[in-house]
């Protein structure tokens, strides 16, 4: 059940739920609460305000950063953790939920190197890190072998 308690502004409205629930990290429940609690909200826009907090975050619901290729990496690693554990554990809603979340970081990083008022340069980024999301999505076990390959090959190191 919603509470209605909750201030008009979805930033507000989290910060008063993290206070009230005395949340010190992000994970499924805290996650599917927040959802529910600030309905309507976006998956996208309550990550990115959870993020803005600094607590902890757990992946999947954490998503795939790519400002950096350190953050994208790292987020993928995490995500292929997850991932594992839930097809493993024959899990194939959370490990679809894991390739939901590549698959949304892969479509913006296309959308920002397709974009005519990205920069040169940013737009190469993001179509090679357009190409990490791939590599993930097609075999992500393969994924920690082949990043270390390229970074070496793009001295990203």
């Amino acid at each position: 059940m919603k509470l209605t308690h909750y201030p008009k502004s979805r930033k507000q409205a989290l910060r008063k739920l993290l206070a009230d629930r005395h949340i010190t990290e992000i994970g499924e429940l805290e996650w599917q609460t927040a959802l529910r609690e600030l309905a309507p909200i976006s998956e996208g826009y309550l990550r990115d305000l959870l993020r803005a907090t600094g607590l902890p975050f757990a992946q999947p619901y954490a998503g795939i950063r790519q400002h950096t290729f350190v953050e994208l990496e790292s987020d993928l690693r995490a995500m292929l953790d997850v991932y594992t554990a839930a097809m493993q554990a024959g899990d194939r809603l959370r490990a679809r939920y894991c390739r939901r979340q590549v698959i949304a970081a892969k479509d913006r990083a296309r959308f920002a190197a397709r974009n005519p008022r990205t920069s040169p340069p940013k737009k190469a980024r993001k179509e090679e890190m357009a190409g990490w999301l791939l590599v993930w999505l097609e075999d992500p076990e393969v994924f920690p072998a082949w990043a270390e390959i390229r970074k070496r090959l793009l001295q990203l190191d």
